[in-house]
């Protein structure tokens, strides 16, 4: 069954094979990192753990039985008790419902281990498996506008009260 742990240094191998592995189908839907993004992977690696450190974000990775990197599940630029939720969930496991299921927890420990308020994500409007995560997890959208160049739904979710189950 997979688990989702908070993102640490021993990840990186894991973290880095999920990226290349995926590289192609993530650019389906949006802009590819690019190049360097891989070249400088270790680095970029250390920096989000020291600003997940200093409270700035909580990064999240779900791992399957076999240490197999499945999705990653970030909350990112925390402040006055939001974050941004950001994901994304290999090819071989999308459409199953792991991300879904993902978010709904992670909607649990944004309230109530982090306490945090209210979540904010975007998807791509092309990106139909993001859009039904995102209202599956009670994410209401919140009008349309174009990020990295693409038509995308902006949503949000308070996390007020009891958690909604996934649907």
């Amino acid at each position: 069954m997979p688990e989702l742990a908070r993102l640490d240094a021993g990840h990186e191998p894991a973290l880095l094979r999920f990226e290349r592995e995926n590289r192609a189908y993530f650019t389906r839907f949006i802009s590819d990192r690019g190049d360097d993004y891989f070249a400088e992977f270790a680095a970029r690696h250390a920096a989000l753990l020291a600003e997940q450190a200093a409270g700035e974000h909580h990064l999240h990775v779900l791992i399957d039985d076999d240490g197999t990197v499945l999705g990653r599940f970030n909350l990112v630029n925390i402040a006055d008790g939001t974050a941004e939720l950001g994901f994304r969930v290999a090819e071989r496991v999308a459409g199953r419902g792991v991300a879904t299921a993902a978010v709904a927890q992670i909607c649990d420990l944004a309230r109530d281990t982090y306490g945090l308020q209210r979540l904010v994500a975007i998807a791509a409007l092309t990106n139909t498996g993001s859009l039904t995560v995102l209202r599956r997890n009670d994410f209401i959208p919140a009008g349309e506008l174009q990020f990295m160049g693409k038509p995308c739904l902006r949503h949000v979710r308070t996390l007020m009260g009891v958690a909604a189950p996934a649907r």
